[in-house]
């Protein structure tokens, strides 16, 4: 994996389809134009997902997304249009986008996909929807590769036995993604403290954040995020946000995962190194600013000074008040005007 912080992950998933259909090419032609993007934005990994219909869901299984933005009504109808691709397919994008310069993966979302990725993919990404399903996250932990875990809609405890069997298994290389399962996630929903309490209560792991919330203009959630520790970020990535399907309407364009990384550099640019010293561009102005004491009078060589005799005034540039009590009681060595800033040379 690419060493950026944060590590930013374009959830392509199947959204490529969707944009073959419009364009009329071929959904691997699609695809790769997706990689073209996703590189060109700067985005560290292109992500997919790799599945078929019938090892995913039953042809019973609801809807759970928005239906007035992706009117199929069965989950088995819907993966049933995105599931083509099988290991061939992917291994051409896997050489696709390693060529591109960035990191590739594919959620696995059967034991299948799993295997025949493990040669292709640069770390696991396993799905919310299987945090509970220990045995496929046991089986994808002992292939050795570092794994990103979704943890959306589980209790704290239910994590907890992901990343212990995760652990059992061998892998010791884990990152957990807060993430809430509602597409789109209001704002209010997104609960970004959730990143502090798993840094907290798994201290031993990476974490990050999957997003769901629809993007604006500021692409703030995201900085948010990455404020509050998140180290890998994954949100959806669709070339064009107005498309029909369930990943387009919350997923981000290029341009908003451009502002989003400007936003990233931003904030290191202005978090600093947190060592409290005296930056260079503040030298002349501590100088200038700071104060000196001052006489308030014209005084004659040989006279001692007294408290009345000082007042702090601008610039630093002679004796600190700090040295006030010190300076008390010492004579002065000529005669000085009134308004004189003291330097050391002048008292005795």
């Amino acid at each position: 994996m690419r060493k950026t912080t944060p590590y930013l992950i374009a959830e392509i998933g199947v959204n490529f389809y969707d944009t073959a259909r419009v364009m009329g090419i071929t959904p691997l032609e699609a695809a790769k134009l997706y990689i073209d993007k996703v590189a060109d934005a700067g985005i560290d990994c292109a992500k997919f997902q790799s599945y078929k219909a019938g090892t995913i869901v039953s042809k019973n299984s609801p809807a759970y997304w928005d239906t007035t933005k992706e009117p199929t009504k069965t989950q088995y109808e819907l993966f049933l249009k995105h599931d083509s691709f099988g290991e061939a397919e992917y291994r051409e994008l896997c050489e696709y986008t390693h060529a591109k310069g960035i990191d590739f993966t594919s959620t696995p979302f059967d034991y299948a996909s799993a295997d025949y990725l493990e040669d292709m993919v640069d770390f696991y990404k396993i799905s919310s929807s299987d945090l509970s399903n220990l045995p496929f996250i046991r089986h994808i932990g002992a292939k050795g590769k570092p794994v990103v875990l979704s943890v959306g809609a589980a209790y704290l405890s239910e994590v907890d036995e992901a990343i212990r069997a995760l652990k059992e298994s061998g892998c010791s290389d884990i990152t957990i993604l807060h993430c809430v399962l509602s597409y789109p996630t209001a704002p209010e929903n997104a609960n970004l403290r959730i990143i502090e309490t798993l840094k907290k209560d798994f201290p031993d792991v990476k974490v990050g954040f999957s997003d769901h919330v629809a993007p604006d203009d500021t692409m703030m959630t995201l900085a948010v995020a990455y404020m509050l520790g998140a180290t890998v970020i994954e949100k959806h990535f669709t070339l064009d946000k107005t498309l029909p399907g369930n990943d387009h309407y919350h997923a981000g364009e290029p341009e908003d995962f451009i502002k989003a990384i400007n936003n990233f550099r931003w904030i290191d640019t202005v978090l600093g190194c947190g060592e409290k010293t005296v930056l260079d561009c503040e030298m002349v102005p501590r100088r200038e600013a700071r104060r000196s004491l001052v006489l308030t009078r014209d005084m004659k060589a040989g006279e001692v000074i007294t408290k009345e005799d000082l007042m702090p005034k601008r610039p630093g540039t002679g004796i600190s008040p700090v040295y006030t009590d010190i300076v008390i009681g010492r004579t002065i060595k000529r005669d000085l005007d009134e308004d004189t800033i003291l330097t050391w040379d002048m008292v005795r």
